[in-house]
């Protein structure tokens, strides 16, 4: 099951369960659309795998299935493509 982590990796900006702006790679590092596209030009910084938006969960269950709670940040932030 898809983790949804609470936050970008890379500013630390809240991105709750039904975000538009949050972007996933297929190791689940989350990142808001800002980071992921003017920062790390949509390639995840961890593992360079590319970042599209994360689905949303649907309300009625995210009581059976919670998002995670666990904040996931990048000491220093993340440093821009190509840095």
């Amino acid at each position: 099951m898809l983790e949804m982590r609470p936050n970008c990796e890379c500013c630390d900006r809240d991105l709750p369960p039904d975000s538009s702006a949050a972007m996933i790679c297929t190791f689940e590092c989350t990142f808001c659309v800002d980071c992921a596209e003017a920062v790390l030009d949509g390639a995840c910084p961890n593992c360079g795998g590319n970042l599209v938006r994360r689905p949303a969960r649907p309300a009625r269950l995210l009581g059976k299935y919670p998002a995670s709670t666990r904040r996931v940040l990048k000491e220093g932030g993340c440093p821009p493509t190509g840095a």
